[in-house]
């Protein structure tokens, strides 16, 4: 009989470090019952001061060639295995998930983000940095400091030279007066760059990017822009009659003044922008834009900022964003992917990268994330940590996102094992 793959995840909340340590790894390491080839830790910043003191903590219990793991302003995990997920938000916690994977060659990496290759670089240069081949067809789960210089370049690069490769992660968070920040690889401990796990073999993982908004209006079409400043929009002529004006600020003054006026309020300080992954598909709808943030407008040209480049003839929509928008968001996504086919395999654990403005600040109450995620994954093993911003793919291209839950679901391709 093919030894399965198992995941095993632990959270605890004691004060005191040690005792954390030592909490989480009886429960894990007797949850798992088997060899651990990888440990993934997610630590609260409410143990800032003590971020270096957690790798030799942990290599007195642990015993794991693979560890890496980051710092956020709130921790996800399991208590026992009888109890759904708890996101523990601005309090001491500690997440330990252990996993054992025959058949799948795990590769830990830390990257300086000052000496990552030039965006124009050929794949090799990336494939060289990583040190894992494309032909494995790696999976990747990426942990950066906050505002990373040049983690967008990353993500572009790792795109190019790992196409269809699957990249969740998250830039860790702070939470904490100190603003120091906690990246984990192999026991080392680093407050910069970026830390790294490829996963090839018998793995896979299922990317679920849940962004939380929904479109008002109808798309338009960029007709002008330069940088990240839209300077004309058309109606889309797929989207069919949609009011237009002259400039793409009086365009969007005429769709809030026919908004409702509980949307109006909430266009106050809830409105984004998405931008269209599929140029070719003929009706756009919930969950096929990248949700960029409309920064500010310029009333003399009637111009707007978003926060990413725009060029002419891509397709764009204005978007809100409200916890039950978010809520619906994350239901109709589960859907689909149970609906999916997986060949027969099921998830054996999983990780969530949430945006620091979700979990209780967003819906007024905590866990809603977590709870809606074993409501359609029942018995799945989840951890994962509150991010300054979160890495997700939109269609074929893997972006850094603001505002989303990024969920990385492990499963076993082959169906035997």
């Amino acid at each position: 009989m093919t030894d399965p793959m198992k995941w095993a995840n632990a959270l605890s909340t004691l004060p005191s470090l040690e005792a954390a340590i030592q909490d989480v790894v009886d429960n894990a390491t007797q949850q798992l019952n088997a060899p651990a080839d990888l440990a993934i830790v997610f630590i609260s910043s409410a143990y800032a001061s003590e971020f270096p003191r957690l790798m030799p903590l942990l290599r007195n219990y642990l015993d794991v060639a693979t560890i890496v793991g980051g710092s956020g302003g709130g921790v996800i995990g399991q208590a026992s295995t009888r109890d759904a997920a708890q996101e523990v938000e601005g309090e001491a916690a500690l997440s330990l998930t252990l996993a054992h994977l025959p058949g799948v060659k795990v590769e830990a990496f830390h990257l300086d983000s000052e000496l990552l290759p030039d965006p124009d670089a050929s794949p090799d240069a990336w494939v060289d940095l990583v040190g894992v081949s494309p032909a494995e067809q790696p999976q990747f789960i990426l942990l950066s400091e906050p505002f990373a210089p040049g983690i967008n370049d990353l993500l572009q690069g790792l795109d190019f030279a790992y196409p269809g490769s699957v990249k969740v992660g998250g830039l860790a968070s702070t939470g904490s007066i100190t603003g120091q920040c906690g990246l984990f690889c192999n026991y080392e401990f680093y407050d910069e760059g970026i830390v790294g796990l490829a996963l090839s073999g018998n793995i896979v993982i299922d990317a679920i990017v849940a962004q939380g908004c929904r479109p008002i209006g109808c798309p338009y079409r960029v007709v002008q822009g330069e940088r990240n400043i839209v300077l004309e929009l058309e109606a889309d002529e797929m989207a069919g009659v949609c009011e237009v004006g002259k400039t793409p600020l009086e365009t969007l003054q005429m769709l809030i003044r026919d908004l409702s006026e509980d949307d109006q309020m909430l266009a106050q300080n809830s409105l984004f922008i998405g931008i269209a992954q599929n140029e070719f598909k003929e009706k756009l709808g919930q969950g096929d834009f990248l949700i960029r943030n409309l920064i500010g407008v310029d009333p003399k040209v009637g111009a707007i900022a978003i926060g990413d480049r725009v060029r002419p003839g891509q397709r764009v929509q204005f978007h809100l964003r409200d916890a039950q928008t978010s809520i619906d968001d994350m239901e109709s996504l589960f859907t689909q992917y149970q609906d999916q086919d997986h060949q027969g395999s099921s998830p054996i654990g999983a990780l969530l990268f949430a945006c620091l403005g979700r979990g209780e600040g967003l819906y007024g109450q905590p866990n809603v994330d977590s709870r809606l995620f074993h409501r359609y994954l029942v018995n799945t093993p989840l951890s994962g940590f509150f991010c300054n911003g979160e890495v997700g793919p939109v269609g074929n291209t893997t972006f850094l996102h603001g505002y989303t839950s990024v969920f990385g679901i492990c499963r076993s391709p082959d169906p035997s094992r």
